[in-house]
Formats: C-alpha cells, structure tokens, sequence
C-alpha cells in the first residue's frame, strides 16, 4: 500500500464534487444501459436457439470467415473482438470442441498460434446467418428511420473512438 502523501492536485480532484449527469443525460444513460441489455439478450437467445452458441461465439466465426484464409493470430482475433486474451481462449477451446474452430502454430512464432475457421464452422455460421441478421434488423433497423440510423452509426462511431487509445501503454481488452 502506497503511503506517499498525494500531491495538491490529486488531493483537490479527490475532494471536488462529481460533475452529476443531468436529469436529460441520466435518462439517455439509463436507456442506453436499458437498450443494449435487452439487445445483447435477445441476440444471444436468438443465437442460443439457433444454433446453441452465445453473441460471442458467433462474433469469432465472423471475424475468421471475413479473415483471408479464414484465419487469424490469435491475438488480432482477441483486438478485432475486442476481448480479453484468456476469454478468447477459453472461447475458442469451446469452438473447437464443437469442431468450427482449430488452432495452427505459427510457424514465426513458437508462441503465437492462429485460429482457423473449419469447414463445418462455415457451414453452422451459413446456416445461422439469415436468422440473426433478421433478430438484428427487426430489434434495430426496422425500429429507425434511416436519419436516425445515419445518426446511431455516428454516435457509436464517437463513442468508440473516444474510448479506444491508441497510446501503447493503454489499458485494452486485447492486451490483458
């Protein structure tokens, strides 16, 4: 435990009084929070159903069947999925399991490894496509018109900007 006093302007931030969200940015907080619960629940059911897998799962088949080859370093699956490394592993563990997924040694780096997607994992994220892409369109798209979707696409974009550093010591998913 550090025992160092701290200094004058860590003491005046510790002391000054929260700026509180105002009564508007509560209620837009709260059905933002409100909103994405519900989305991520009802995505994950959707896919539960379907084809017995979480949002998760079906966002690494994505991202290996959009990767050339459809493969991927393990480490840039966990960035493009923005996911810590040791749920990425235990997530594909599970994947491979039900024969979607196999690792490759990269030949570069003894310890680096690739994730890959199978044939047989093609063909589940083929059959369990069309049914997410109508849960997604039918809980976002169809509830908007195309000017407020236009504005969604940019508040997310700013948000996520925002919230991704690009400083090399930064505090990411990926990275832990």
């Amino acid at each position: 435990m550090n025992t160092a006093p701290a200094s004058a302007p860590a003491q005046e931030a510790a002391t000054e009084e929260p700026r509180w969200l105002t009564d508007d940015e509560q209620r837009i907080w709260r059905s933002y929070l409100h909103a994405t619960t519900l989305l991520e629940d009802h995505l994950d059911r959707q896919l539960q159903r379907d084809a017995g897998m979480p949002h998760i799962y079906y966002g690494l088949l994505v991202g290996l069947a959009e990767a050339p080859r459809r493969r991927l370093r393990m480490t840039e699956l966990a960035m493009k999925s923005k996911i810590t490394r040791s749920r990425l592993s235990h997530a594909i563990a599970r994947l491979e399991k039900n024969g979607w997924v196999r690792r490759e040694d990269c030949p570069s780096d003894k310890r680096g490894q690739f994730a890959v997607l199978t044939d047989q994992g093609a063909e589940v994220l083929g059959r369990t496509a069309p049914g997410h892409v109508t849960a997604v369109r039918q809980a976002v798209f169809e509830r908007l018109t195309p000017e407020q979707q236009e504005t969604l696409g940019e508040i997310m974009q700013i948000v996520a900007e925002g919230l991704q550093p690009s400083d090399a010591g930064a505090d990411l998913p990926w990275l832990r």
